[in-house]
This record gives C-alpha cells, structure tokens and sequence, in this order.
C-alpha cells in the first residue's frame, strides 16, 4: 500500500491521542509554580536564619536539589513528573532527578559500569549545552563591551 506523506501523516493523526494540552499547561503551571514558591521560601527562611542573599540562594539550591534526588530515590518524583510533566522538569529538582534516575536504574551492573557509567545519561547534555551557552554569551558580552 503506497501512500502520500499527506494521507500517511493524515492516518498516523488518527490514530495518535489526543493530548488535553490545556490540562497539561494548568498542571505544569501549578506544580512548577508551586516548586518556586516553595524555592522562594527557602530563601526567605535562610534570609531570616541570618543568611545573606547570596548564601539564602546557595542554600536554597542546595536544598531543592537534595529534595529532588531524595524523592527520586523514594519513587515519589516519578509520580509527579507523570502528574505535572514539564512543570516537574524545568526547576532544579528535575536537575536533580536527571542524576539520580539513571544512577538507581542502573546500579544493579556495579557501581563502575552501571552508576557511574550511567549517571549524566541524561543531564550530561544539559551540563555540556549549557556551559556552552554560557560561554558564548559571555565572549558575546565582551566582544561589544557589555560585560
């Protein structure tokens, strides 16, 4: 059976679900905004502990990201990633669950070729991308003396 790129992406749409996107957006919404706020806290707590600004941020991050592998490691974050998807992903503590889930998926091949092999499996393009953005931007800043 021969067909168009039109009729075959026309038949892959009919059978393909169909996404509650306004549903999806809500719920990314709420659960990424809720991780923030949360964040926020933090920092207003660290700032009231006597923390300066710079410290209340430190300690924040490093907060939300032991929360994020510590629910990773309980089974907790999967959850609600399924539940919020994006919304669980944009934060530090999808960072986080980007480390820790391939370090317990594959730990049972040894700590070598399975945890340590395995654990920037998926955040490693992250690091890599990142810190290449980062150091274009700033030889950008510099080349027309805005830095």
């Amino acid at each position: 059976m021969r067909m168009s790129n039109e009729e075959y992406a026309a038949f892959v749409d009919s059978l393909s679900p169909r996404s509650p996107i306004w549903g999806d957006l809500l719920r990314a919404g709420l659960v990424g905004g809720a991780i923030c706020v949360v964040g926020q806290a933090l920092v207003n707590l660290y700032e009231h502990w006597g923390a300066s600004a710079t410290a209340a941020a430190t300690w924040c991050s490093i907060t939300l990201v032991f929360l994020g592998a510590l629910l990773t490691g309980l089974g907790v974050y999967d959850d609600l990633a399924r539940f919020a998807g994006a919304g669980s992903l944009v934060p530090i503590t999808g960072f986080a669950n980007s480390v820790v889930s391939p370090a317990l998926e594959f730990k049972t091949e040894g700590f070598v070729t399975g945890t340590a092999v395995k654990i920037f499996t998926i955040a490693g393009p992250v690091i890599v991308y990142g810190i290449s953005a980062s150091v274009i931007y700033g030889l950008i800043l510099a080349v027309f003396g805005l830095a």
